[in-house]
Order: C-alpha cells, then structure tokens, then sequence
C-alpha cells in the first residue's frame, strides 16, 4: 500500500509563522494544475503496481481549487494508478474558502476527509499570525462542515506567547462541542526566514515561551484524553477508527510519492523532492523532466529515519526490527543510548518496544536526535 501528496502551492496571503513553499500569485494556476496531472503521468511507474489507498491534498490552499480541477487531478489518479475501494482522500481547507456551497460541493465528489486550518477561534490570535479567516468564519465552517463531514481534522496552534491556558483551554472546548474527531496541534515555531523570525528579532513580537507551550501542550494531551481521544502521534489526537491514515503512512514508513513543487517522495530506500518554484517545476514538467533532487539513504539515514518517526507514535520503536532491518549492533546501540532517558522515565520499553513516557514527549524530537546512529 502507499499513499499520494500533492501539493497545491497558492494562498491568498502569507502566514507570518509559515515557511512551507507556496505563491500569492494565481497567474500560474492553470499551467500548475496542468503539470501535476503530467507529473502524476510521468511517476505511474515508481510505485511498481502498489495500491494507493490514500490521497492527501496539502500545501498552500488546496480549498483555492474548484471542484472541476479537484476533480481532474483525482481523476488523474485513478487513471495511472491502482486505488483502492473507497480510499481515505483528504483536502486541506481554511475556513474563509468553505462556504456552506462549497461544502455541498466537496461532499458531492470523492474527498471524504476535511484537514480544516482553524489555529485558533480567537480574532486576536488570528490577527497577529496573518490568518486569511476570522473568528467568526472558523465558527461558522465548522457548523457547516459538520452537517456534511463526519471525518474532520482541525489545527490549532499552541503555545502563542502571553496566551493563558484558560484561552487555550476554551479553543479546545469549541472544538470539542463541534463533535470534531481528529485534532492535529502544534506548538507555535519560529522557523528561519519567516515574518515571525524577523518581528522576534526586532522586538515586534514576544519571544516564545517554551515553558508556556509545555503547559499548553501538557492541557492538551489531558484534555483529549478526557473526550475519548488517542494521543496516537506527538501532534495528532484521533478518536478510534479516526486516525489519519496518509500522516500515518509517513510515520510507519510506508512508501509515498509527492506530486507538485516541492513535494517530497518516499520509497523506503530513497528520499526526493521537488524544485521549490512554480516556474522552473511547469517548465521542467512541460519538458517531460522531472524536476527533483533524489538522495540514496544509508543504512544509517534509514535507522535514524525510523527512530524520528516510530518514537513519535503510540506504536514506538520495534527492538526487533532494529534487529532484523539494521542488525545487532544497531540494537545494542539504541538499548545502550537509551538508558539515560529511561533513567529519567522519558523513554521506557514495553512489549519490546521502545516508547516515550509523558514526560518525554515533549521533548522527543530532541531524545530521537541523540539515539541517532552517527
């Protein structure tokens, strides 16, 4: 089984804390969709007959593109690829783009899971990250959605500097008294070359507070936990049978191809990505080339690549297939760099499995880092 990205790469206006690769340019927008179709064409044979079993529009703004170009792409899908029966095909929205039409529309074609970009359902908030949408349209998509969606995701963003955890803890309750089955949240992140970065730097916005976002992140994982969810990946809460299927491929490390500027590939052994420019991606697929940089992972890339992921997730890192896939000296290894942590009950093994305890889960990016085999 594997699973499709495209990325979509259009917003209406920047995100102060984003740095994924997007344009508020539409001018290529017919030329881009275009090349994606090509690029879906030209990639039929990487995945060597394995059957797609989810469709995962991301970017950007994929909620920019009609129905007739969501439809053209996914047609373009299941023309060059084998799919399976009702496979998991998710569209990422913003609530400024879904109308309560537009949601009538989107439920009438085969997207059948919404990834809904709420962040938060406070003006103040949303003012101060550069958000598309106001507190109102993210209360009002949502009582629309949910007539039509029973699979909704929503991101909120925590940890927003001087936000007291009785603000973080009403955002939470309005998505819970929405019905809402899967959240995906994220601490607040200064990432290089962004807006955020540069207001930071200059003194135009607070510093973040990691001490706050451990509190806020703390909140959360009770919270959902009190609701019936299942803290099943570091940023995703999904109640049973409502777990992302697309993210979880990632983490399990099942093979993925990327479609569209900048997207990223996966099959197990190799790792590529696409040219991060609309221009040089259409011209390049226009040319029948692929425009991408493809990296042969070691043995080594491939162990640390299922240490960062498998440690994230409920399911946790397997001794065994360390073993098996890398060896015993890479087992040795990991059990002997693991002892601090779980000296400091931040790691703990159960069942032969290596997971992270409470108290380490907020720093797991940081443990998985120092188990790395370098």
């Amino acid at each position: 089984m594997a699973g499709i990205y495209i990325h979509i790469p259009f917003c209406k206006q920047a995100c102060y804390y984003c740095d994924f690769h997007f344009s508020t340019s539409f001018k290529k927008k017919d030329e881009l969709i275009q090349a994606l179709i090509k690029e879906l064409e030209l990639r039929k044979d990487e995945l060597q007959n394995q059957i797609i079993e989810t469709i995962y529009f991301g970017g950007g703004t994929p909620s920019l593109l009609n129905n007739n170009e969501l439809q053209t792409v996914i047609e373009a899908v299941y023309n060059n690829y084998k799919v399976i029966d009702k496979p998991e095909i998710t569209l990422e929205a913003n609530p400024d783009d879904l109308s309560k039409d537009k949601i009538i529309q989107l439920s009438n074609t085969p997207i059948n899971r919404l990834s809904i970009g709420i962040q938060s359902f406070f003006e103040d908030d949303l003012k101060s990250m550069n958000r598309a949408h106001n507190a109102q349209e993210a209360v009002k998509c949502l009582g629309n959605a949910t007539q039509y969606y029973d699979n909704i995701t929503v991101d909120l963003i925590y940890g927003i500097p001087n936000m007291a955890l009785e603000k973080w803890n009403k955002n939470l309750e309005i998505a819970f008294n929405f019905g809402i089955n899967h959240i995906s949240s994220y601490a607040l992140t200064v990432e290089p070359k962004t807006a955020l970065a540069n207001f930071i730097k200059n003194g135009k916005y607070p510093p973040i507070d990691e001490a706050l976002a451990l509190e806020h992140f703390n909140h959360l994982v009770e919270a959902t936990q009190n609701q019936g969810f299942i803290h099943y990946e570091i940023s995703n809460f999904g109640k049973p049978h409502y777990f992302s299927k697309h993210n979880s491929s990632y983490w399990l490390g099942k093979t993925y191809l990327g479609i569209g500027p900048s997207a990223h590939s996966f099959n197990k052994t190799q790792r590529s990505w696409n040219v991060s420019n609309n221009i040089k991606y259409i011209e390049a697929i226009q040319n029948n080339t692929l425009p991408n940089t493809i990296e042969t992972l070691t043995i080594e890339n491939q162990y640390n690549e299922y240490i960062m992921t498998s440690l994230r997730t409920i399911w946790g890192v397997s001794l065994e297939k360390v073993e098996s896939d890398f060896g015993v000296h890479y087992k040795s290894y990991l059990l002997q760099m693991a002892k601090k942590y779980i000296g400091k009950n931040q790691l703990y093994i159960e069942n032969q499995k290596l997971k992270t305890t409470q108290k380490g889960k907020f720093l797991v990016d940081g443990i998985a880092s120092e188990l790395f085999m370098i």
